[in-house]
């Protein structure tokens, strides 16, 4: 296997494992958010970051 094959799977795999990876940090992201919206009483950071959101609509 020669050299440039070589650099080009490290390339594909590095990327490979890096969108794995930020995949998983979005979805846990994204479950923790649906949890946190489904509680009765929503947290503080959840209810600061919807009166920013809404402040910057406007």
């Amino acid at each position: 296997m020669g050299d440039s094959n070589r650099i080009f799977l490290g390339f594909v795999f590095g990327v490979g494992c890096a969108l794995a990876v930020m995949y998983s940090i979005y979805m846990g992201g994204y479950r923790a958010a649906l949890r946190d919206s489904a509680l009765p009483t929503a947290p503080e950071r959840l209810l600061k970051t919807r009166s920013k959101l809404d402040s910057a609509k406007g």
